[in-house]
């Protein structure tokens, strides 16, 4: 890859330690593997991810926040202030249900925070018009609550729909992953068996709800299927790696080459 021509003075930024950084990612503190396109998986993106642990925190206790979350915030913002001075450009965190602290992360570091997936709901909404509605498809419908969306921008009173893949012992390989009650020592996925339930699942989803217009993918580790589900559904499938482009593109802007 050639220098940027453009760079010919280089300068500090404030307490940035590293430099030619792209997207910090804060994961969850826990030891399970995920499929090309997890968000804890670095192989399947073409710029810099630099992860930081967020120290105590769990599947379980960020899927529950209810309002007496206190002791989740420190780690949060600590692994987001780390992640800064090491010369991130944007920060993200590994779970969907991380909207909850959308507002106070933000304002806690001076570069860009985003820190769900569903941030992307307010702006579907406007793609696709009132009539038609987003379908969230979530981890578990009973972890997501109004103030997750609230916290990022979304109308309470707009148009959408909610459904838990887990819900009902759906997507039994998610389990095996992410459920630390249900999980074996060693966490194991088949990514067949894992592809075919969840496609199956937001099948039935769009047929319960015909009005829906795009999916919206909370799960960081729903991405690695959303071009089966697309395929299936026939409709704009947005997700954590709609949003990682979206953010490194803002934060690292491309320059462009071409001829006239």
């Amino acid at each position: 890859m050639f220098r940027d021509l453009g760079i010919e003075q280089i300068k500090a930024r404030k307490d940035h330690k590293a430099y030619g950084m792209g997207l910090g990612v804060m994961l969850l503190d826990e030891a399970y593997p995920g499929f090309p396109g997890d968000l804890r998986n670095a192989s399947a993106y073409n710029f810099n991810i630099q992860y930081e642990i967020m120290e105590g925190l769990n599947c379980y206790n960020i899927g529950w926040c209810k309002g007496d979350d206190e002791f989740l915030v420190p780690p949060i913002v600590k692994a987001a202030k780390n992640l800064e001075k090491l010369g991130c450009r944007g920060i993200l965190a590994e779970c969907g249900y991380f909207s909850y602290f959308q507002p106070l992360i933000s304002d806690k570091v001076d570069i860009p925070v985003f820190m769900s997936s569903l941030l992307q709901i307010p702006f579907i909404q406007q793609v696709i018009g009132p009539k038609k509605a987003v379908g969230i498809f979530c981890a578990t419908s009973s972890g997501l609550t109004d103030k997750h969306l609230e916290n990022v921008g979304v109308n309470l009173n707009s148009n959408y729909h909610i459904k838990g893949a887990m819900d009902n012992d759906g997507c039994q390989e998610f389990v095996s992953l992410w459920d630390e009650t249900r999980r074996p020592d060693i966490p194991t996925a088949n990514y067949k068996k894992a592809e075919k339930d969840i496609v199956d699942s937001c099948k039935e989803y769009v047929k319960q709800y015909p009005d829906i217009g795009a999916l919206m993918l909370e799960c960081t580790g729903f991405q690695p299927f959303a071009r089966a589900i697309q395929r299936e559904i026939d409709l704009p499938v947005f997700s954590w790696a709609t949003l990682m482009d979206y953010a490194y593109s803002a934060v690292v802007h491309r320059d462009f080459y071409g001829h006239v």
